[in-house]
């Protein structure tokens, strides 16, 4: 196991640098910064969903294994060459998000984010996990030694969310805000 924090404050970040894993230092507004610290807020509001009262158990497993990757993607990130979110962790989210997908009714009309606090929660986090892809982008094109799989990953994971969103949207008020393109302006 890695080394365990005793002392959380360091110091080390006073002057606008920070640590990678690999040892090397850089600026915290560094593109790889950016990328791993947002996956990092993607990860926290998805803890916001899990803390949310009367969650489906399906929904819970799904987005505590969820917050495990999103644990490694950031480690991923943070040490550059590191691989370890492969195709297969897209592939697993790709099935999930199919199984909850499939007993939904087919979306003819944009939803508006809602539908109770679980709902609404999911489509914040969902926000950021596209936020994080595309710092992921940013970072890959800056960097040689970033997988595609992060982004790919990503991008997943905020289909998923939003289909999350719809369940728990379902499960919390029976229905979704349908956005009214008709009204009067």
């Amino acid at each position: 196991m890695g080394n365990r924090l005793s002392k959380i404050y360091t110091r080390t970040g006073d002057f606008g640098t920070t640590g990678l894993g690999d040892g090397a230092r850089v600026r915290k507004d560094d593109a790889r910064v950016e990328a791993y610290g947002t996956v990092d807020e993607a990860n926290s509001t998805i803890g916001v969903v899990l803390a949310v009262p009367g969650l489906p158990e399906a929904v819970s497993r799904c987005l505590t294994e969820v917050q495990h990757d999103l644990f490694d993607l950031g480690g991923e990130l943070c040490i550059p060459g590191m691989q370890l979110i492969k195709a297969e962790h897209v592939d697993r989210l790709e099935v999930t998000l199919d199984a909850f997908n499939d007993p939904l009714p087919p979306l003819k009309d944009f939803i508006l984010p809602g539908g109770g606090p679980a709902a609404a929660a999911c489509h914040v986090a969902r926000t950021v996990v596209r936020r994080a892809e595309r710092r992921v982008w940013s970072l890959s094109a800056v960097a040689e030694d970033v997988s595609p799989e992060p982004a790919r990953y990503l991008n997943r994971l905020s289909d998923l969310l939003f289909v999350l969103a719809r369940v728990l949207a379902r499960h919390e008020n029976g229905a979704e805000v349908l956005w009214r393109h008709d009204r009067g302006r």
